[in-house]
């Protein structure tokens, strides 16, 4: 049996437990290298692999752990003699039962350097040794667990990949905090295992399954579609005496936990489990189905000891430059004389100054290339605050790049191919780059040189992608650099440089969907080499435009840009004609203007003291915006004599200032190494007046609360939360402060530990965000009611209301300043808490509806524009119908209809969540889900025995044609029924804006289309059935036959259209669908009730009541108010060819044109469909 063999039953895969445990209870005493076991004792290491197997184990792990060259040197054993060995046994063992046997390779047992002694290579030698052994011995896939070095980690992938063609499974193991004791995360794990090519990741030993199972769910967020994930946590955590007191019940029902998500793929034990913990994991995986591969994620992430995600709400991603020899004389001269651990500080400078990427080039004619890349790369990797950001390798010269690609830690980025030397070569690069697991800057070359114009960049770009996504490389690790080249040089042809790169950011974002894009912008100010003020002008006004058109990232010195808004409108001006070409003179006033500034860059631009006479508010804004401490600490204890409150100095000096701040650096007029620079500025501030803040807090001797506070997992920003500590402390509450980047984890383990009384979440940068809604989920997961108060600048009102709050049922409130948290605490842990709660509720409600309605209304489109996109069905895409006209259903058997029941809309409505059938598994509501289940099943078989309700109902097929937006149904005796319909204006994606009557072929094709209709119920006979049970005093059953009644309606409409389709319309044939397949809507064509999204009119079942004579053929009747009775009822359209879609909201040009076409007033239509306007 092969591994695809396997993972092609679509369940759960076995793995099997800890080894070295159970070959020490059966006679392996410690002198004995556990490694030799397969000579020492190799009946009982059989036995153990059969004990495994027997229990459930679809994959035994040979006892190959340690057979590296290390850990046998000494023994008298060879690594081929001992693997061959012991996969020996663990093939005798699976033979029982198919069971698959894996190659095990753990560490090495020695660090690598820079770290440790054991070189790069040399640890690819001996992992590649043991990979040879097994493959030769016969093994179906290698296995490489325990890993906690990420560099390690990759040696072992890329050795298992050049030596064998098995499928490679990885794992690591993570401290209680989430990482490994190198310092890598779960994400860049996961990120960097996946880009090396890993055919499955997963997480082992060191914890026990509740500990890893936050860990399990982040790495399930980063590894790509299709990847199985799995786990083999420890039998719980160690005793005091080292022994594990997970039972093997205790521990199924934990992993359980991991199924239940559907997290994994796979599950398995490591230390401490034994083969009965196996076998209880095998008596329930197959109540569960496995993880479900979920859509590809298109996102770019990059990673060090961290994860890089580039996506758009993260503003723009900074690349330093420093580490280039090309652009920096210093770091050239460093490397030349071979002083890296001071080169090393320019790249620790970079980071600390908002790098996110860490450029490193090496191409200098006196510099040996590789070997300076390799022995940079392995410093920097050794450095855990450099180390924790990916690394862009950039050299001209591939033996540089791929030197770079093999020894960089994380996924990395190479820059640059190109298609310079041809396809081959430009392929044949991609691929090595794809093998290493990194991303590529494709530069726009091709073999006829550089793409210098906007039609040649776009044609350079075009033709790579296609390329590049036709041989597999992912879209969205192509960073297309379209080459930011000098202008205002004085050549006519380079002026429009900088517009023809922004126009092909634009076209390329438009049009290769995925790829990012990069540049390197000092090269655009290079005829001003010198001036410094206009460089900086420039390069701020570019990348304002380049951004905006949707540039990614930039390779720049952030000490050569200024604010935007802060240029000197005369210089802004000239800049900006010269960056987008405005006239044709724009780089001769450029060159006169700049004139008046001094080669030095003091000029009128740069900061002088005139500000310090501007009024105290002015002073500190200035000081902020511009990154200047040196006056922050006199004007902040000036602020505090004239407003008498250090908090009054925080709450209306500060902060405001710091809004300013946040706002340019959203608007992309500021960026974050200047943002770095106020935080700085910021915390000085703060500083000053945090003992002014402090005084008084000795009266409050008694504790008001226990507050837990913490920036989240990901951010270093710590200003707010501790001022927010500060005031609280004084305000009598008790304080525990866990810092800054705290894992989930410990967030929730402290203040469950600790008892607290609220948490408070800190973040300053947009990914903090998801980060607290990850928190409150966990929260919430554990069925926690902690109160969480949200704050930090990207926070707001809005956001917690709208994404953070719906995710966590215990209170969870934004607190826009310090001040506000004691109000709001005072509130929470005060007599009126249910009232305030109540009204933070309604609050909260009122703005979710508010932000629906403002994006929907922000995001449609023009209802004339939407209108020109209108493509009707082609005619010939016409299905003729075998037959025409009503068919009315007097009474249809129940027995017939119940197959098609929909179960998953039932348990909803008595309140418990969940599918079917894994609701019935639920640990808190499985069994009264069960319950239910029967005693609706017994009052269903009552239905259909004392016919107690009527199946009932009239549908037909007529001719149709469509007029506009109109459908156009003729019916009995040519009589013409206009049916209106609504167009979603919706922003597009296919070039189409969808109506209901787009799926009638027009009438001007001069071709005959169909359309069929229905009015069905099942509600015949309810009534009288349910005020029997009330009369009764049986409300439950009232209620249960009223909800079986609706279910049986729906499940009328999927067998009237089975009929509708096979015997009438007859463009169904072949075999009859299973009724999990039609519930599944797996069928061509659609039904459309009206009240749904894509026809929310109501009004309209007076036309199809008329064409089908719904009201003489059946006992249901239609009010004025268009509603049927019995209730449980529906009436709607049948298309051929269509697709359900959502109208959304219209403009009130379309509900116009619609009122007309309805031949009724605006105002009676507003009331029809309220929730589209």
């Amino acid at each position: 049996m092969k591994i695809e063999e396997v993972f092609a039953r679509r369940r759960f895969i076995m793995l099997d437990g800890a080894m070295g445990t159970q070959l020490q209870l059966r006679g392996l005493t410690t002198e004995q290298k556990p490694e030799l076991a397969a000579f020492i004792m190799p009946d009982v290491l059989t036995a153990v692999h059969r004990d495994y197997a027997r229990a459930g184990a679809d994959i035994l792990l040979a006892n190959t752990f340690g057979a590296n060259p290390r850990k046998l040197k000494g023994t008298g054993y060879t690594v081929q003699q001992v693997i061959e060995a012991s996969i020996a046994c663990a093939r005798t063992a699976a033979q029982e039962t198919g069971a698959l046997v894996a190659l095990d390779i753990g560490p090495i047992g020695e660090l690598l350097a820079p770290a440790g002694t054991l070189p790069f290579e040399d640890a690819c030698a001996q992992f590649a040794e043991m990979v040879r052994a097994g493959a030769a011995a016969g093994a179906d896939l290698v296995f490489l667990e325990t890993m906690t070095d990420l560099y390690e980690l990759k040696a072992a992938i890329l050795a298992a990949k050049e030596n064998c063609d098995l499928p490679v499974f990885t794992s690591m193991s993570f401290e209680a905090r989430g990482r490994t004791f190198t310092g890598c995360t779960v994400e860049s794990y996961g990120i960097t295992a996946a880009g090396l090519g890993a055919d499955a990741v997963g997480i082992n030993c060191s914890l026990g399954p509740k500990e890893i199972l936050p860990f399990a769910q982040r790495l399930c967020r980063v590894v790509p579609a299709g990847m199985p994930v799995f786990v083999k946590p420890n039998a719980g955590l160690p005793n005091v005496m080292g022994g594990y007191d997970e039972t093997p019940a205790m521990f199924a029902a934990d992993v359980e936990e991991y199924m239940r998500r559907g997290l994994v793929n796979l599950v398995g034990g490591c230390c401490g489990t034994t083969p009965l913990h196996i076998f209880e994991l095998a008596k329930i995986v197959n109540n569960y189905t496995p993880r479900p591969l979920p859509q590809r994620r298109h996102v770019t992430c990059l990673s060090g000891l961290e994860q890089l995600r580039i996506v758009p709400e993260a503003n723009f991603v900074n690349v330093g430059e420093r580490t280039n020899v090309a652009g920096s004389a210093k770091f050239a001269r460093l490397i030349r004389e071979k002083n890296y651990e001071e080169a090393l500080s320019v790249a620790r400078a970079q980071v600390e100054a908002g790098a996110n990427i860490v450029d490193v080039c090496m191409d200098d004619g006196l510099i040996d290339g590789p070997e300076a890349m390799r022995d940079f790369l392995n410093l920097m990797g050794s450095e855990p605050e450099i180390a924790a950001v990916p690394v862009m390798i950039d050299s001209s010269k591939w033996e540089v790049l791929e030197t770079g690609l093999r020894v960089v830690q994380g996924k990395s980025v190479v820059n640059s191919i190109s298609l310079k030397e041809g396809e081959q070569e430009f392929l044949h690069r991609a691929r090595l780059i794809r093998r290493y697991g990194a991303a590529a800057v494709v530069m726009l070359f091709d073999e006829q040189g550089q793409a210098d114009t906007y039609a040649r960049k776009i044609e350079v770009a075009q033709r790579a992608y296609k390329l590049l996504t036709d041989d597999g490389f992912p879209a969205e690790d192509i960073i297309f650099d379209p080459n930011i080249l000098a202008v205002a040089t004085g050549i006519e042809a380079h002026d429009a440089y900088a517009r023809d790169f922004i126009e092909a950011v634009r076209w390329i974002k438009q049009n290769l969907p995925h790829t990012k894009i990069s540049g390197g912008v000092s090269n655009l100010s290079f005829a001003f080499r010198g001036n410094n003020a206009v460089r900086e002008a420039m390069h701020s006004v570019f990348l304002y435009h380049a951004i905006q058109a949707g540039m990614d990232m930039a390779i720049v010195n952030p000490q050569m840009l200024q604010i935007y808004s802060d240029i000197e409108p005369g210089l802004l001006e000239r800049v900006e004609d010269v960056i987008l070409c405005h006239r044709a003179d724009a780089a001769e006033r450029l060159t006169e203007y700049a004139s008046q500034f001094t080669k030095t860059g003091t000029t009128q631009t740069q900061h002088t003291d005139a500000w310090r006479s501007e009024p105290l508010g002015k002073r500190i804004e200035y000081a902020m915006l511009k990154g200047v401490a040196d006056y922050i600490e006199q004007d902040a204890l000036e602020g505090y004599r004239t407003l008498g409150s250090p908090l009054a100095v925080i709450d209306r000096l500060l902060m405001p200032a710091m809004e300013v701040v946040g706002n340019l650096f959203g608007q992309g007029k500021m960026f974050l190494p200047q943002v770095v620079k106020t935080a700085r500025v910021m915390k000085k501030a703060v500083a000053v007046l945090t003992p002014y803040i402090e005084q008084g807090s000795e009266a409050n001797a008694k504790s008001a609360g226990k507050v837990l506070v913490a920036t989240v997992k990901g951010d270093v920003h710590d200003i707010g939360k501790n001022i927010v500590a500060v005031v609280m402390a004084c305000n009598g509450y008790t304080i525990r402060d866990l810092g800054v980047m705290v894992e989930c984890p410990r967030i929730i383990d402290e203040a469950v530990a600790w008892g607290a009384d609220a948490i408070c979440l800190s973040g300053l940068i947009t990914p903090s965000l998801e980060e607290m809604i990850h928190v409150c989920e966990e929260l919430e997961r554990r069925g926690l009611q902690i109160p969480v108060l949200i704050g930090g600048a990207t926070t707001s009102d809005v956001h917690t209301a709208v994404k953070i709050a719906p995710t966590y049922s215990g209170p969870v409130i934004h607190a826009d300043n310090a001040s506000r948290n004691n109000k709001i605490l005072g509130e929470l842990l005060g007599p009126g808490r249910e009232e305030y709660l109540a009204r933070v509720r309604e609050e909260q409600q009122t703005l979710r509806d508010q932000y629906r309605r403002r994006e929907e209304i922000r995001t449609i489109l023009p209802f004339g524009q939407v209108r020109k996109l209108r493509v009707p069905k082609p005619a010939s895409e016409i299905a003729v119908p075998a037959h025409t006209g009503r068919l009315v259903f007097p009474d249809i058997s129940i027995a017939d209809v119940e197959p098609l029941i929909d179960w998953n809309f039932f348990f909803p409505a008595w309140g418990l969540k969940g599918r079917v059938p894994e609701i019935f598994e639920n640990p808190e509501h499985g069994a009264e889900a069960r319950k239910l289940y029967d005693d609706a099943q017994k009052m269903l078989a009552r239905i259909r025995e004392e016919k107690l309700l009527t199946l009932q109902g009239v549908a037909g097929i007529f001719e149709a044609v469509s007029r506009g937006d109109d459908i156009v149904v003729t019916g009995p005796k040519d009589k013409k029924y206009i049916l209106p319909m609504l167009r979603s204006q919706a922003p597009v994606r296919e070039a189409q804006a969808r109506c209901l009557a787009d799926f009638i072929a027009d009438e001007k094709a001069g071709r005959t289309d169909y359309i069929g209709a229905f009015a069905l119920t099942g509600g015949i006979g309810l009534k009288e059935l349910t005020e029997k049970f009330r009369a009764e005093g049986d409300d439950y059953n009232a209620i249960l036959s009223k909800l079986l009644a609706d279910r049986l309606t729906e499940a009328l409409c999927e067998w009237v259209h089975i009929f509708i389709r096979r015997q009438m319309w007859g463009y169904e044939t072949g075999p009859a669908l299973t009724p999990e397949q039609i519930i599944r809507s797996k069928y061509r064509g659609r039904r459309m009730a009206f009240g749904y999204p894509a026809c929310p009119d109501h009004s309209l079942k007076r036309e199809v009541f008329d064409l089908l004579a719904a009201d003489k053929t059946t006992a249901m009747r239609l009010n004025d108010n268009y509603m049927i009775t019995p209730e449980e009822a529906l009436c709607g359209l049948f298309f051929a060819d269509a697709e359900y879609f959502s109208v959304g909201r219209i403009d009130r040009e379309q509900l116009a044109d619609y009122a007309a076409r309805r031949n009724m007033d605006i105002e009676t239509i507003e009331k029809l469909i309220p929730n589209n306007i």
